[in-house]
């Protein structure tokens, strides 16, 4: 039988798709951009009929049909492996939990300890003509969810960009139990934020000007990446690579300014490699079809030996603040869940040990909060129930708009004289007379 018929004998509607799911089952709904839309829908309708459906993905880019009523929560839980703006949302209304995790051992969560999926259903670009379904920009862990599920359930749509260039992107026909053809709605986006405030550009001059050419470049999401990003594209640097767990917009930005040809990488030469991507129809348009991007699991991209491997690896991630023995909390706002682990840690470690290689972690000095106070976000110690992203032991460089320094093998009151000296100025007195009650000060004056 070719791959045609099978084709066909596998297509059936939403509705008749989503009947395999039985009250106590555990449902993966992909990753990011391909989450599940028709396929999404069509299990609302059966609200009534199911109990205790546990649910898996994460970064949410739109609202989900499943929890639109107010007793979702009763039918549905879900569990994030990195929350977006949506996500915390739902924990708010008790219907969705935070799984943490260390990104680059996803695969292995799924293949060793954690319960196997009962369905998995998710949005792929079309079936090619040797019978694969490609997963988009969201090879992540997705390889690994279809080796370990009971059923799979594929929602196709004509606009998911196709992926290419590495392992485990993309689902064979043959795995696949049930095929339902999407509405082709457009794939959902998320923006790089405004542009760059004067701080974030403060920010990036301070890095790009610690990148050397033929660097291999590391960025995260937000608006100081973002920052770098746009410096690097206009910069005289040159011959760049690319190894990341999250491509975003930034890149194309860079690549299409010629900086990018990756001659310099030790391993996937010429080749960007990513684990996953979400941003604007620019980049996925970019990324469709593009034989220079290679598309593949977390297990690769975010695994410390790979990042180690290549030479002047430059990782770049922010915080959402910090303390003075050079703790990182890059996803909490003391017990509140803001986002996620990801894989910050693997990059912060892996550039370290990268020949050449730094790990910058930047912020603003201060927040101002919605009765119009300033806080800084170099604290004494992190807050009550905040996440340590990244321990005191693996800091590298911190950057805020005030300058950069190197904590690596820093004593105690090494490291708070260092990091106070990039606080907001109106915060530093403070912060000192803070350190020295926490004796981390040598001496009791400035």
């Amino acid at each position: 039988m070719g791959f045609t018929e099978e084709y066909k004998q596998k297509l059936v509607s939403a509705d008749e798709a989503v009947k395999v799911i039985k009250s106590g089952d555990w449902v993966d709904y992909g990753w990011c951009n391909g989450t599940p839309d028709v396929l999404d829908k069509a299990l609302a309708k059966r609200t009534d009929e199911l109990k205790d459906v546990k649910l898996r993905g994460g970064i949410i880019l739109k609202p989900l049909a499943i929890f639109e009523r107010e007793d979702a929560g009763e039918h549905f839980t879900w569990n994030s492996w990195h929350m977006a703006g949506y996500e915390r949302h739902l924990i708010a209304r008790g219907c969705s939990f935070y799984a943490p995790i260390r990104y680059s051992e996803l695969p292995r969560y799924y293949r060793e300890s954690i319960e196997k999926p009962d369905v998995a259903m998710f949005q792929v670009a079309p079936m090619d003509e040797h019978g694969y379904f490609n997963f988009g920009p969201n090879a992540s862990h997705l390889g690994a969810v279809c080796e370990t599920s009971k059923k799979i359930i594929v929602e196709v749509n004509k606009n998911m960009p196709v992926c290419i260039g590495g392992t485990e992107n993309g689902v064979h026909i043959s795995k696949v139990d049930l095929i339902v053809e999407g509405n082709n709605s457009d794939i959902p986006e998320l923006g790089a934020g405004g542009p760059a405030t004067e701080i974030d550009q403060k920010v990036a001059e301070q890095i790009v000007n610690e990148i050397p050419n033929g660097a291999c470049l590391q960025l995260g999401i937000g608006g100081m990446p973002n920052a770098v990003g746009s410096l690097i594209a206009q910069s005289d640097l040159k011959d760049l690579g690319v190894h990341t767990e999250m491509y975003v917009d930034a890149f194309v930005d860079i690549a299409k300014a010629g900086k990018i040809n990756g001659s310099k990488k030790n391993i996937d030469r010429f080749r960007q490699t990513y684990g996953f991507g979400a941003g604007t129809k620019k980049m996925y348009d970019y990324l469709n079809n593009n034989p220079e991007l290679m598309s593949a699991p977390v297990s690769y991209t975010n695994d410390i030996r790979q990042i180690s491997a290549l030479d002047n690896f430059i990782s770049i991630n922010n915080c959402v603040d910090l303390d003075l023995y050079g703790q990182i909390n890059a996803e909490s706002a003391g017990t509140k869940q803001i986002s996620g682990a990801g894989g910050q840690l693997d990059f912060v470690l892996g550039a370290y040990l990268s020949n050449g290689g730094k790990s910058f972690i930047c912020c603003s000095s201060t927040f101002t909060d919605k009765k119009g106070v300033k806080h800084s976000r170099i604290r004494p110690t992190l807050a009550d129930g905040s996440i340590v992203t990244d321990t005191r032991a693996n800091l590298h460089y911190i950057v805020t708009e005030y300058g950069m320094v190197n904590v690596k093998g820093l004593s105690s009151w090494e490291r708070a004289e260092k990091i106070i000296s990039i606080a907001h100025p109106d915060f530093r007195d403070e912060l000192i007379k803070e350190a020295d009650k926490l004796h981390i000060w040598r001496r009791s004056n400035k």
